[in-house]
């Protein structure tokens, strides 16, 4: 998908658009997930999915086995959109959080350090180092769940963009109910600040079960 076609969807999220229009954050077998990959994406047709991102922690496998395997030609041509997706640890005012690139080149060499399927160390752990490798691939970078952290989110937002995050997970099921709903006062309050940094949007069930509606 074009960058700017990527901006324009996700600029455009909203508590609404997950799970039944958009889903950019699940995990497959080849990090910690329950899916393989085809089974994810059996479910994203099934439950008429528009946008999808597999979002496995630090790997790409599961990009590189639809590819090999021509996994997309069995659904139609309007079913879904899949979206490259990685998750990455990284490190932001000392704490350990997860930033997801969407959009990436999956070939990208930029990448290497973070696709050895553990996470990075020294200077790659750095949020800076993280958002300019999904810069170079082609992406756009979204710290994850901002309200699962040690550090509040109303701090960790505003530093992510000064560190050059794109984005913000807004809508997220803090609560982990079977089936996915945003936790809606964290998610209206984190919206704000998103808003007010004029940042992009996305939200996701951070699937790792066998149900694409739920975590």
């Amino acid at each position: 998908m074009d960058k700017q076609d990527l901006i324009k969807i996700t600029a455009n999220i909203n508590k609404e658009s997950c799970p039944g229009l958009v889903n950019f954050h699940c995990h497959t077998k080849f990090s910690d997930g329950s899916f393989d990959p085809e089974q994810l994406l059996d479910q994203a047709f099934i439950n008429k999915i528009k946008f999808i991102s597999i979002t496995d922690h630090h790997t790409v496998k599961a990009h590189d086995f639809i590819e090999q395997n021509n996994i997309l030609e069995k659904y139609p041509t309007d079913s879904f959109k899949l979206i490259s997706g990685i998750e990455i640890n990284c490190l932001l005012l000392g704490c350990l959080v997860h930033v997801i690139g969407l959009g990436i080149n999956i070939k990208s060499t930029n990448l290497t350090p973070y696709i050895q399927g553990e996470s990075p160390i020294g200077n790659d752990l750095h949020i800076n180092s993280v958002t300019k490798a999904i810069r170079l691939s082609g992406g756009l970078s979204f710290l994850a769940h901002p309200a699962r952290y040690r550090i509040p989110f109303y701090k960790l937002i505003p530093e992510a963009n000064k560190q050059g995050v794109d984005g913000i997970e807004v809508w997220y099921d803090y609560d982990l109910r079977e089936r996915w709903q945003p936790s809606n006062f964290v998610c209206s309050e984190i919206n704000k600040i998103t808003e007010s940094l004029n940042m992009l949007k996305t939200c996701g069930t951070d699937s790792h079960g066998y149900s694409l509606l739920g975590r």
